[in-house]
């Protein structure tokens, strides 16, 4: 629905994210957020974690506003800063990236107070709290090859021997960062474990691996609940078996599979009922990895490769829900 058919009313859009000026715009999907919003006619206040508050109750947020050019060269322009309670806002865009720490958890509890007064939260807090990105699939065991999240180095070396060569990841990472590889007779199995489990005080996850990983880890963008009829999989740089981008790995577009569709019927209800308006399934094959909520990437590589618009029925969600409030 576009912007002028809700009562005429200029749409107040606020992003949380990361520095602007550091981003690939190539690459981003805040970005193309960003520009599908401006697109739309809403005026849009960027804000980094650090600008936002609570005032005696009240969340602030020192804004500034932004306008945005889809030029590799010069990207944005920035207006003066401006310090404003979020509630003067209809939307507001969380789209900072993990590690999910407990600064990240603080704000959530920010923009719930935000949400109590009235703004739709993309996505809801208590949902970004909740359905951790790699804990989240417990909820999808159907779905999913075999875990075991555990900080006990001992059940995780009977993980990999009971499954073989395994996978081991931490629960609060993004883009590949700390995922090893471990095989029953790896010399560095004790090292690999007391790092990433800091010597037994970090839950992490280890899952049986996928040999299918070799044909690409699939990244399926789920809008409310219904998933976009492609994927982009991402294939492994050479000499690494992640296929994450930002670990040099490349990504081509993909039709969903029968399989895909399945697993999106699994997870999209639970995805809809918890408020997550836009998420990131990783699919493996034939099984869900992991269920991305936090900042979800690869809408410019697949609106590019399909000519899709992937924001724009984003928004389409976004403002129906406005105009229903």
């Amino acid at each position: 629905m576009p912007a002028d058919n809700l009562n005429n009313q200029i749409i107040r859009t606020g992003v949380v994210m990361d520095p602007i000026g550091g981003i690939n715009i190539e690459k981003d999907s805040t970005f193309a957020m960003l520009l599908e919003a401006q697109r739309r006619g809403h005026a849009i206040s960027y804000m980094e974690p650090g600008d936002l508050r609570v005032r005696h109750g009240t969340p602030f947020a020192c804004s500034k506003s932004v306008s945005v050019e889809d030029n590799p060269k010069d990207w944005f322009r920035l207006g003066s800063r401006e310090m404003h309670p979020l509630q003067d806002l209809d939307v507001i865009l969380m789209r900072r990236d993990p590690p999910f720490d407990m600064d990240y958890v603080y704000l959530t509890y920010i923009l719930e107070l935000a949400e109590r007064a009235g703004v739709l939260v993309v996505n809801r807090p208590e949902a970004l709290r909740d359905a951790n990105e790699k804990f989240f699939i417990t909820h999808f065991p159907q779905c999913c090859v075999p875990m075991v999240i555990t900080r006990d180095v001992a059940e995780v070396r009977r993980f990999v021997n009971e499954n073989g060569k395994s996978v081991v990841k931490p629960l609060d990472g993004m883009g590949g960062d700390s995922v090893f590889q471990l095989r029953p007779d790896d010399k560095n199995f004790n090292v690999i474990m007391e790092s990433i489990t800091q010597d037994g005080k970090e839950l992490v996850m280890a899952q049986q691996y996928i040999e299918e990983i070799s044909q690409g880890d699939k990244r399926i963008l789920m809008i409310d609940g219904d998933p976009v009829p492609y994927a982009l999989a991402r294939l492994a740089g050479e000499g690494d078996f992640r296929g994450n981008l930002a670990k040099g790995g490349s990504g081509h577009g993909v039709e969903l599979s029968e399989r895909d569709y399945w697993i999106c019927g699994q997870v999209g209800p639970e995805l809809k009922r918890r408020g997550i308006i836009f998420a990131g399934l990783d699919v493996i094959g034939d099984y869900l990895s992991e269920v991305n909520v936090t900042s979800p990437t690869c809408i410019r590589e697949l609106d590019k490769q399909y000519e899709l618009n992937i924001a724009g029925q984003m928004f389409d969600v976004v403002e129906a829900k406005l105009a229903e409030k």
